[in-house]
């Protein structure tokens, strides 16, 4: 027989909903402001809750923005499994390169936090990021290295220098300079990031 479901009391459907908005939130905020200068008390107001309570859910503001990580991670592992298995290896790199770009052009993701960052030393101590980003980082890598092998990315770059690079458009300056700018619209801004990463800048 059929294991039941365990009935979810109305309690704890409202502590997970608030805890999925204070995550949403906190995403939100580490792609305007960065993991250093955002506050706990800008996710309590952002959210519309009493800092206390915001504390219920999250020990520190470190803990909070891992969670916050893992999550933008488990998006990124999400979208990749809705690519086709047959669609070639760098229009897989093109696309996820330009889904990230939409997300950094709306706030949606969190910037990389920095080397001396105290951040950065949770999340490398944290199993369930690591997990994530090695399993986000093998899924790319195979994807670099089928391109490679098919002359579509230069095969003299190593495969982690290639990966690298692409991760580091999910954070690219560029993207806000020009939006800034007020020159281009958001579509076009992020097809001229992924042209300039994917086909460099070099006359052809």
């Amino acid at each position: 027989m059929p294991t039941p479901k365990t009935k979810v009391s109305f309690k704890e459907q409202m502590h997970q909903a608030r805890e999925d908005a204070i995550l949403q939130a906190t995403c939100r905020l580490l792609g305007e402001k960065s993991f250093d200068v955002m506050t706990m008390d800008d996710v309590a107001n952002a959210v519309g809750i009493a800092k206390a309570s915001l504390y219920k859910h999250f020990a520190s503001k470190e803990d909070l923005c891992c969670a916050a990580m893992v999550q933008i991670l488990g998006r990124v592992r999400a979208y990749l499994d809705t690519l086709p298995a047959e669609m070639p290896p760098q229009d897989k790199l093109q696309d996820l390169v330009r889904w990230s770009l939409e997300r950094l052009i709306t706030n949606e993701m969190p910037l990389l936090p920095s080397r001396n960052s105290s951040l950065r030393a949770v999340l490398m101590a944290s199993r369930q990021y690591l997990d994530g980003l090695v399993a986000v980082s093998d899924q790319i890598g195979q994807w670099i290295t089928e391109a490679q092998a098919q002359g579509l990315i230069n095969p003299a770059l190593p495969p982690l220098v290639v990966l690298y690079t692409l991760f580091a458009r999910a954070c690219d300056p560029v993207v806000g300079f020009l939006k800034e700018g007020g020159q281009y619209s958001d579509a076009e801004i992020v097809d001229l990031v992924v042209r300039t990463c994917f086909d460099g800048l070099a006359a052809r």
